[in-house]
């Protein structure tokens, strides 16, 4: 092969594998934005909190609902450690312990503004009603 044509097909090689690095997508994943933390729930028993035990625990396996603009756009399920992370888009938002119909207890609303790019980190504690 001569050297002209090596040359010529070398920068071919190049242009193409620089043409195909412009085109690749710049934006942020949608994963990246949205919701993440922990829920407690406290008191976890009725009297005084005793001294040298803890008063709260993890919401473990509990499902909430995502709310906006008073309309139900998802859902998630806090893990054994009472953490979740949710996809959201931007926006405002009320998080409540889905189906939750008892007259003791509070499980939210919990109010939120999701940031475009970052996973907004959160703590909410629940109360249990225990006394």
């Amino acid at each position: 092969m001569n050297t002209s044509l090596l040359l010529s097909l070398t920068f071919a090689g190049l242009f193409l594998g620089f043409a195909q690095a412009q085109t690749q997508p710049t934006s942020t994943p949608e994963s990246l934005t949205g919701l993440e933390g922990t829920i407690s729930l406290s008191p976890v028993q009725g009297g005084p909190t005793r001294q040298g035990s803890s008063d709260s625990k993890p919401a473990t396996n509990m499902a909430f609902e995502v709310k906006q603009g008073g309309r139900v756009i998802g859902s998630f399920q806090t893990d054994d450690h009472g953490q979740f992370r949710v996809s959201l888009k931007p926006g405002y938002y009320t998080i409540s312990r889905k189906d939750w119909k008892a007259s003791i207890g509070s499980y939210g609303p919990f109010e939120v503004d999701v940031s475009e790019g970052k996973m907004t980190k959160v703590h909410w504690d629940c109360d249990t009603g225990l006394r």
